[in-house]
């Protein structure tokens, strides 16, 4: 089942967001001495990542991999590692051998191929799964007003890539810039905890479709409901969307 928790504005939803990440991060590396975390790019994260630069004790053994990428290169305003850099993995004085961002520069197929294999080569599959994807432990989510989720767009073939699929180059975004990299929706259904994160009105009829009947054209609604957690403020909270 779902967990949908609410709160009243932006920044109460940022401070709950921190928790619950650090909250994960902590029982993974109690379970199995690593944590691996994705994170996502926008503007809903970032405070965030800011809240969670101080919310841990101690980054020992955290392992940060990213859900999607802008192919561009890392200093660029667009790209995801730059937002996680600034606003985290610097002010948290991340050990930069543990970042494991995508590389955007080379371009959408060769990025992707690059990191399914550090994917593959770090983290491991479920013990108890004959799957041989990678399990990351949470991966934080923001969502849009669409209802994609990494860069996974609505009814894109992306969707349909298949269960051992587990990185993909984007070539089409409807949102720019065009080319991307993203997590493949295989990889998000098999990880232990997704966090999906919203903020402000114009989130709230994706927040109401994420939570409805599976589609495809909703490619958050196809996150594993059991291993999801939606945190919202009041504004974007599920409302019916329009018929």
């Amino acid at each position: 089942m779902t967990r949908l928790t609410t709160f009243a504005d932006a920044e109460a939803t940022a401070v709950r967001a921190a928790e619950e990440i650090a909250r994960q991060v902590q029982r993974a590396r109690a379970a199995r001495g690593v944590a691996h975390l994705a994170l996502s790019g926008g503007s809903t994260p970032a405070r965030t990542y800011e809240l969670l630069a101080t919310a841990l004790p101690d980054w020992d053994g955290v392992e940060v991999w990213f859900a999607d990428e802008r192919c561009v290169p890392p200093e660029d305003e667009e790209s995801n590692y730059r937002l996680a850099d600034e606003t985290l993995l610097r002010p948290a004085a991340i050990d930069p051998a543990r970042v494991h961002r995508m590389e955007g520069e080379l371009g959408p197929e060769a990025g992707a191929r690059r990191y399914a294999e550090a994917l593959g080569e770090h983290v491991s599959p479920a013990e108890e799964s004959s799957s041989s994807l990678p399990v990351l432990d949470l991966i934080a989510l923001g969502i849009g007003p669409d209802g994609h989720v990494a860069s996974l767009f609505p009814g894109a073939p992306t969707l349909d890539a298949g269960e051992q699929a587990i990185c993909l180059g984007v070539h089409a975004s409807p949102k720019p810039p065009p080319e991307r990299i993203t997590l493949s929706l295989a990889v998000l259904r098999a990880a232990r905890h997704c966090l999906l994160l919203a903020t402000g009105a114009g989130k709230a009829y994706a927040i109401a479709a994420a939570l409805a009947e599976p589609s495809r054209q909703v490619p958050a609604s196809l996150l594993r409901r059991e291993r999801l957690s939606v945190i919202v403020d009041d504004a974007a909270s599920p409302t019916p969307a329009p018929r």
